[in-house]
């Protein structure tokens, strides 16, 4: 995969969780997709991570990822960003986080993701 590629599938990506577009998401993933979550220390598979993020864009409107950085990486591609939205009871939330994305096909094929468990403690709180 090209460099240009590669941001390009990132861009998509991010792009279609700010825009709650699912179908985007689950097409960005290889089928056997592993996401792994620093905070938990577990993977989930595709379909576990898309009902997490469907979740999430249910519940968190006027998502965004600014300051984004994405760093190409052999394999893959790295991204630094806040993810930013506003809750149900009008409150406004913010995380930090970097993910570390391996491709295949131009597909996303495994994330690493570090989050502050602090932060997703507080981001959680979208949940309830």
């Amino acid at each position: 995969m090209s460099e240009a590629d590669t941001r390009a599938l990132a861009e998509r990506f991010f792009n279609a969780i700010e825009a709650g577009d699912a179908d985007i998401v689950a097409d960005s993933y290889t089928d056997d997709v592993a996401i792994w979550h620093n905070f938990t220390r577990a993977e989930q598979t595709k379909a576990e991570n898309l009902a997490t993020l469907q979740g999430m864009m249910g519940r968190l409107s006027d998502r965004s990822y600014h300051d984004r950085r994405v760093n190409i990486i052999e394999g893959g591609f790295v991204q630094q960003h806040v993810l930013s939205g506003t809750r149900k009871d009008g409150s406004r939330v913010s995380m930090p986080g970097i993910l570390v994305c391996q491709v295949s096909d131009n597909r996303i094929s495994r994330i690493d993701e570090y989050l502050d468990s602090a932060d997703v403690t507080e981001f959680r709180k979208t949940f309830d």
